[in-house]
């Protein structure tokens, strides 16, 4: 058992980096006064550099690399901030590999690619206003035709809402109950009768656009069904690997924050003296510390684990539960470290716990995550409507 990355990895993880730190820091500041999307010139940069789909097919664009070289590349960009990061995270661990798994050929030769080359990118489109945690109590319905799939219902809660340019749609697709019932189509953004509503505006993620989205009798080809009814658990399949793409925005995030108030606390002095020498302060960058490579160590488990194919829902589950929580430690130990300095929107930890907050809510709260935890332990699905 290796615990040290390849050098071909370390190349890569360097590579990205300077990248990150010499090219991203004034796009980032801007998107997080702006509250706008990364632009598509920047996507296809991304592109350009091999960045898009590090861990899809080379016969579809991708890098045809592992799922730890995708998160390599993920946490680089992450650091300097999520927005900047979020294409990455939709090609390497969104709904591109559920794609990727389960989409026909057709529709891997016509999605896969615009994706790694920066021209489109694929949204997840899950949660309803009455469906959240309750998944599978979802409404939305699509009727499957001989030649045609006509879409009807509302969703929220869709990163990327408004802006992405495709989106796979979470939809009950025949009459069974519960899971049974559920599939997934795939949905342009320009269909005619697909809408949005207002742009949310969040506490963090920045840059990452939300909003409601009205079906009203769209209707899409049926080459673009991509999981039939019946095929809920394919799509949780797929998702385990998008938890392990939020478990990396999350370590990037608080290793940002900690590399961050590490150099404040050797440079800020009180009473003579640089914090770092005040063992209170010692002690707690050590439990950060602790906190980051357990989290990393959790993250690496998973996605190692999976290879090329999809992590186990124990592993990602775990280890997108304990990043979670240590980003909110971290960035609000930070903070505290650096006292009103840390509360002042000139410097970068305030953002940092904003945007930490919010990994432990999107792609299943941390609650969710233990419940499926102890699910993985005992074999077994709980049913949480059982009186």
């Amino acid at each position: 058992m290796d615990f040290t990355l390849s050098p071909e990895q370390q190349a890569l993880q360097d590579s990205v980096r300077k990248f990150a730190q010499n090219e991203l820091p004034e796009i980032a500041r801007q998107i997080e006064e702006s509250d706008e999307p990364v632009s598509l010139e920047l996507r296809k940069r991304y592109g350009e550099l091999g960045y898009l789909g590090v861990n899809l097919p080379s016969a579809y664009g991708g890098g045809g690399l592992s799922h730890l070289d995708a998160v390599i590349v993920l946490e680089e960009i992450a650091k300097i901030s999520i927005a900047v990061a979020f294409p990455i995270f939709e090609s390497c661990f969104g709904p591109c590999l559920a794609i990727a798994h389960f989409g026909s050929d057709k529709m891997k030769q016509s999605v896969l690619p615009k994706v790694c080359s920066g021209e489109t990118i694929v949204a997840v489109s899950m949660s309803e206003p009455d469906a959240g945690s309750a998944l599978t109590d979802l409404s939305t319905r699509a009727h499957v035709g001989p030649d045609k799939i006509i879409v009807n219902g509302t969703k929220r809660w869709c990163s990327g809402a408004g802006h992405s340019e495709t989106y796979v749609v979470y939809c009950r697709l025949s009459d069974d109950p519960g899971a049974k019932g559920i599939g997934a189509v795939l949905v342009d953004k320009d269909t005619p009768g697909f809408s949005f509503g207002k742009r949310d505006h969040h506490m963090g993620f920045r840059g990452v656009s939300s909003a409601d989205m009205f079906f009203d009798n769209v209707e899409v080809p049926i080459e673009n069904l991509l999981v039939p009814a019946g095929g809920f658990s394919k799509l949780m399949d797929a998702f385990d690997l998008e938890r392990c793409g939020n478990t990396t925005m999350s370590l990037a995030v608080a290793q940002s924050a900690f590399d961050f108030v590490l150099d404040y606390v050797q440079e800020r002095k009180q009473f003579d003296k640089a914090l770092v020498d005040f063992q209170a302060v010692q002690i707690h960058l050590a439990e950060m510390k602790m906190k980051l490579e357990a989290a990393r160590l959790l993250l690496y488990r998973a996605v190692v684990n999976a290879e090329q194919g999809l992590p186990s829902v124990g592993e990602s589950s775990i280890a997108k539960c304990f990043a979670n929580e240590t980003v909110r430690e971290v960035t609000g130990k930070a903070m505290q470290l650096m006292g009103g300095y840390g509360y002042s929107r000139e410097f970068p930890i305030e953002q940092k716990m904003r945007d930490a907050w919010g990994w432990g809510i999107a792609g299943g709260a941390i609650d969710i995550q233990k419940v499926n935890i102890s699910s993985a332990l005992v074999g077994r699905r709980f049913n949480q409507r059982a009186k």
